[in-house]
């Protein structure tokens, strides 16, 4: 694994785009930070401290963080779909293969690269929201400062789900903006769907399937903070609950596409004349 590993990481890092990529993915999610210091002057009456609102309070912060730093992921997702693309227009794809690096192990080096910096991304957003909650959260109990990071293991897996969707997209296709223009395609697909199925029977019932969808799915992971936000300030306000927590089968639906986006990239390859 680490033999496969270190030699994609050779190649991405003698790419100069690919390391300003990998730079831009991993900073912009630290924008959390400043978000967190921002003050807000009203005509001098009074100053409004994001951080005082207590979004950035245990246990909430989890869900804050991974939500704001998994909307940056299109960055390193330009980063999966070019190193496929790269290794067919520079040829090295066939060159690995004729060097002794099986299909098989091909696709694994791109799978452990996904792995490896979805792990670091998650470590680093884990560390920001860490010391940010320590900084303005009024618990201090470990019980409460923990509790919630299972939001963590979401954003690690949501990662890996969608890098693996690109990995796919650009094996399918081998260009890196036809793949992302997949991505998009993916995207419209799902809604016209539900809408179909809304059409021919009833909502409640087409957001479920479309929660078994790819995008919609990860995106299910980690759902939106901000009607929690407003459900701790009116707690009395009923019609603000809905369900935010993490849920195991929505854990395994991920992870089953993205042990079908890889098993679907190795089959294309496999079965592709190089």
């Amino acid at each position: 694994m680490l033999r496969l590993l270190n030699l994609e990481l050779q190649k991405l890092l003698l790419n100069r785009a690919s390391k300003v990529l990998i730079f831009v993915s991993f900073i912009l999610p630290f924008t959390v930070l400043i978000l967190s210091s921002i003050k807000i002057n009203f005509f001098g009456f009074f100053t409004l401290e994001l951080g005082e609102l207590g979004i950035f309070n245990f246990p909430i912060i989890w869900h804050i963080t991974t939500f704001f730093a998994s909307q940056f992921k299109f960055f390193f997702a330009i980063v999966v779909v070019s190193m496929i693309g790269n290794e067919y227009s520079n040829k090295t794809i066939k060159q690995n293969l004729i060097d002794g690096l099986s299909k098989k192990e091909f696709i694994l080096s791109k799978f452990y690269t996904i792995v490896f910096f979805s792990l670091i991304a998650t470590v680093l957003i884990a560390l920001a929201s860490f010391f940010i909650g320590l900084y303005y959260s009024s618990y201090t109990e470990a019980s409460i400062i923990f509790r919630e990071t299972n939001f963590l293991v979401a954003y690690f897996v949501k990662l890996v789900g969608f890098f693996t969707l690109c990995l796919f997209f650009g094996m399918l296709v081998k260009r890196s903006a036809f793949a992302l223009a997949f991505l998009f395609i993916l995207y419209i697909f799902e809604y016209i769907v539900l809408g179909l199925i809304t059409w021919q029977s009833n909502y409640e019932l087409a957001e479920k399937i479309q929660n078994f969808f790819p995008l919609k799915s990860m995106y299910k992971l980690i759902d939106q903070p901000f009607q929690r936000v407003m459900m701790t300030k009116f707690p009395d306000k009923t019609d603000l609950t809905y369900d935010y927590a993490v849920h195991g089968y929505e854990l395994a639906i991920v992870v089953g596409w993205t042990i079908l986006f890889v098993f679907l990239s190795y089959k294309i390859l496999k079965k592709r004349d190089l």
